[in-house]
């Protein structure tokens, strides 16, 4: 097959027609319609003598194009390269009824009904016709000799027209079958390119469909953002006041306990226990931070990114904005660990002396910048956090932009969307 053609009709105006699979694959998709065209003609029928015998199944007529869709947008692999996704929805709500409801609205199943009763009684006789004719023609001249050679009286008519009874004779029928056969696949082509052309119209999902999808995508994306968030906060909320609280209390029990026991290996395992037991609470009280900063929660973005510039190994120059906006908190908490990533990286990896950071909203959306003088270089690939950090950011519609030429400086930039209702209050 031509690696660069897409459907047959690309492959015949390339010239390389003749040379790629797309002869034989154009042959198979036009004479698979022989295999669905008679079933979905039978199962249209029975389903309306159905119906006229049970007015209430005559209802299941409109969803039989579904199943008939479902067959011919894997056909159509066959002849298009380019994917046909189903065009139907995915119903809000569980069950039978609200999937046969929302069925009924969308114009995707009677367009499929539709192609279904023009499959079935018409397209399957067209496309069998077209192979029989443009494919078993040259295809039965080139086998004369064969033919003739096995006939028992010495004798075969070709095509119920020509009597041939000589091996000469049926050698020029063979070479008129080699000359028809790449002529004829031509055509056998520029159909089959029609038919993909017909099916895809039908069966594929319209522009309209696709956007109405991207929507329904992207407030399920955010759905699930906000439960990871709410979640998040859970858990952050469960370990703050269960099992921090329960370790406060053993390590207190612990230094009692140690203060009371007198000189020895008693006193001494107290004090490792205890020692332990500071270390844990310390532990848990860092992973209570990791999984939702309290800085966040009580200062906003704006001291959350003061108080990360604060703790870097990095120096770091900041330009906050000071009338950010409270943003909703899967955007925040994407800036802030963003914000953390990259001066981690640059502690880590850049030799910077220096770092920079700024943040603003616009009114639509929030842009942060974090530079450094270091060695430049930085490669998403190379596993240093920066894929994870893109992949969060895109979750919420935002973009991960770096800039590192080696020697430096590396600018990492995150644009995030989040309008606000009150632009006023917003970074200028």
């Amino acid at each position: 097959m031509d690696d660069h053609a897409r459907t047959p009709w690309q492959a015949l105006a390339r010239g390389r027609y003749l040379r790629s699979a797309w002869p034989w694959r154009a042959a198979g998709y036009l004479a698979g319609s022989a295999l669905t065209g008679p079933p979905i003609l039978l199962g249209l029928v029975l389903l309306a003598v159905a119906g006229i015998i049970a007015f209430p199944l005559l209802a299941l007529l409109g969803l039989a194009g579904l199943p008939a869709g479902a067959v011919e947008r894997r056909r159509l692999r066959l002849v298009d390269a380019d994917p046909a996704p189903t065009p139907h929805r995915t119903p809000a709500e569980p069950g039978l009824f609200a999937w046969a409801r929302l069925r009924y609205r969308e114009q995707a199943t009677w367009r499929e009904l539709g192609y279904a009763v023009l499959h079935g009684s018409v397209l399957w006789w067209v496309d069998l016709a077209a192979v029989a004719a443009l494919l078993g023609l040259p295809l039965l001249l080139l086998t004369t000799p064969l033919h003739l050679a096995l006939a028992a009286d010495g004798e075969v008519k070709v095509l119920k027209l020509w009597l041939v009874t000589s091996q000469p004779e049926a050698l020029a029928f063979a070479a008129a079958g080699a000359v028809l056969l790449p002529v004829l696949l031509h055509p056998l082509g520029a159909l089959a390119g029609a038919r993909a052309a017909l099916a895809r119209a039908l069966l594929a999902p319209r522009e309209r469909e696709l956007r109405a999808r991207l929507t329904e995508v992207t407030r399920s994306r955010a759905r699930l953002v906000a439960a990871f968030e709410a979640e998040r906060r859970r858990i952050e909320r469960d370990l703050h006041d269960g099992a921090q609280q329960r370790l406060v209390a053993l390590a207190m029990t612990l230094g009692l306990a140690r203060l009371d026991a007198p000189p020895g290996p008693l006193a001494d395992r107290l004090a490792t226990a205890h020692a332990e037991a500071g270390l844990v609470l310390a532990e848990l009280r860092e992973l209570i931070h990791g999984i939702h900063p309290q800085v966040l929660t009580d200062y906003g973005l704006t001291g959350a990114l003061a108080d990360i510039a604060e703790r870097s190994a990095v120096p770091v120059a900041t330009d906050l904005a000071a009338a950010l906006p409270r943003l909703p908190e899967s955007v925040e908490a994407a800036a802030y660990f963003g914000v953390c990533e990259a001066l981690a990286n640059i502690g880590r990896h850049s030799g910077a002396d220096r770092a920079a950071l700024t943040a603003r909203h616009t009114g639509e959306a929030l842009l942060i910048d974090v530079s450094d003088d270091g060695r430049g270089g930085a490669d998403p690939a190379t596993g240093s956090g920066l894929t994870g950090l893109a992949d969060r950011i895109a979750v919420l519609d935002g973009t991960l932009t770096i800039t590192s030429p080696p020697g430096g400086p590396t600018v990492l930039s995150l644009e995030i969307p989040c309008p606000v209702s009150s632009p006023e209050n917003s970074a200028p």
